[in-house]
């Protein structure tokens, strides 16, 4: 094809689905072909509410672009040195990966392009500050949250980067390959989830930003009111980056120190998988590596009801079927769920996390297995004993009128006051349908801390 003009570059779009705040379109010139590649490596483990989100954010991506987005499928090490040639490029411009996988293909991506000549360009990354970056004065990553906060405020970020869709001169796909068919992959019975692209990430920060973020500092642990952002898929996918977010909150802003403290919580987890990659499967505290856990047909068994939502303790159920039919949880109610696997199931934090991994459409590597060890306690923060959280108590703080838990569990709609909290204790037991707790969380409690005094002393 011509070569008339300004040096054509490649865009690859991966966790950055969007054209505002994208500092790669700055550094690959105003002349670029836009390419994304479909990875079985990345989609065949991820679940339904994954894939089918990320198709919907391609299209709005595609259209947004006027069609010129080239979309292919393959290795990339194999596909983007072609496609580098086809419109005789000599580089190929990224958002930096952070995590194990997408370092891995990087480099084999990047040693492909070298051999034809082309340069990989990383500019910027999926967060404010690029993992990596923030360190002690002596040179250490950070282990605990609050001193890298201190020290991620203190470093700073740039502002957003200013640009759009006409930022560049985008090169029309059609005339260097022609693009896949995204599949159109069945919505599973039930499941709704958010409107994908970035004027729908756009728009739910400026309708949070106006409203809900007042009250952040007490509402995002009220399930039973809309007080989170619902902004962690979004983030996920690089529709919207976490900077033109912080750019936003001014000083006086109501409920915007919470808010960036939490952007700090996704940044910081970033950060440990940067410099632990091995976290991502096993003990970020490997004295863990011997704790005592259930195995078996019980084990299973016992899986099994806490993925169906079928436990018997309704703000757990709730929060699981919440998941089934959104692809999303609330945040505290992700950490009673999780509590509930490790502490009062005696099962291994993974299986939790890889099942997340499978139905979250959020699903993101180190907020969420760092998140999981975090309550295991066998994370960077090693408070096991104060994390056996209780779920009653914690239904009753959080969901007082069980508003959040009659949305999820529809045979509890017509319970009224504490018995919705404890539906096993009416003289009659619990709804017809509705599960006896498969587990006494008081005993298991207590064998939850004796497990952790072995491992802990």
């Amino acid at each position: 094809m011509s070569t008339d003009g300004p040096e054509p570059a490649v865009l690859w779009f991966r966790r950055d689905l969007r054209l505002g705040d994208h500092p790669a379109l700055v550094a690959a010139g105003q002349r670029v072909l836009g390419v994304f590649v479909l990875d079985d490596r990345l989609l065949k483990p991820a679940g339904a509410a994954r894939r089918i989100f990320l198709v919907r954010s391609l299209r709005a991506l595609r259209e947004q672009l006027g069609g010129r987005l080239l979309i292919v499928s393959g290795d990339p090490a194999t596909v983007l040195p072609e496609i580098a040639d086809a419109v005789s490029a000599t580089s190929v411009h990224i958002s930096a990966e952070c995590a194990p996988y997408g370092r891995e293909r990087d480099q084999a991506v990047r040693a492909a392009l070298a051999r034809r000549e082309i340069d990989l360009v990383a500019t910027g990354s999926p967060y404010a500050i690029t993992p990596g970056r923030v360190r002690k004065q002596d040179g250490d990553p950070f282990r605990v949250f609050a001193p890298f906060y201190r020290a991620w405020l203190e470093h700073g970020w740039r502002g957003p980067a200013d640009t759009e869709k006409s930022t560049v001169d985008w090169i029309d796909p059609g005339a260097v390959a022609e693009s896949v068919e995204l599949p159109d992959e069945p919505v599973p019975e039930g499941l709704t989830l958010p409107e994908a692209g970035e004027k729908a990430a756009l728009t739910a920060w400026r309708e949070f930003r106006k409203g809900a973020l007042a009250d952040y500092p007490d509402d995002r642990d009220r399930p039973d009111r809309p007080g989170t952002t619902r902004l962690s898929t979004y983030l996920r996918w690089g529709a919207v980056h976490p900077r033109t977010l912080l750019a936003d909150l001014v000083d006086d802003l109501p409920g915007g120190d919470s808010f960036r403290r939490e952007l700090a919580w996704r940044e910081f987890h970033a950060d440990v998988l940067w410099h632990r990659p091995e976290t991502a499967r096993r003990n970020y505290d490997r004295r863990f590596d011997v704790f005592d856990q259930d195995t078996g047909k019980a084990a299973d068994a016992a899986f099994d009801a806490w993925c169906a939502g079928q436990t018997g303790y309704p703000i757990v159920d709730a929060g699981m079927r919440q998941l089934l039919a959104e692809g999303w949880m609330h945040n505290r109610i992700r950490m009673v769920v999780a509590s509930f696997l490790v502490k009062d199931l005696h099962l291994p934090w993974w299986r939790g996390a890889r099942h997340f991994m499978r139905r979250l459409v959020d699903g993101d590597l180190a907020s969420n297995q760092l998140n999981w060890q975090w309550v295991a306690g066998c994370g960077t923060d090693a408070a096991p004993y104060f994390r056996v959280f209780n779920p009653v108590t914690q239904s009753q703080k959080f969901d007082q009128d069980g508003a959040y838990i009659r949305t999820y569990v529809p045979e509890l709609r017509d319970l009224t006051g504490q018995a919705i909290h404890q539906p096993w204790t009416l003289p009659d037991g619990p709804p017809a349908g509705y599960p006896l707790p498969i587990v006494a969380h008081a005993e298991e409690r207590q064998e939850a801390l004796r497990r952790y005094g072995a491992v802990t002393g």
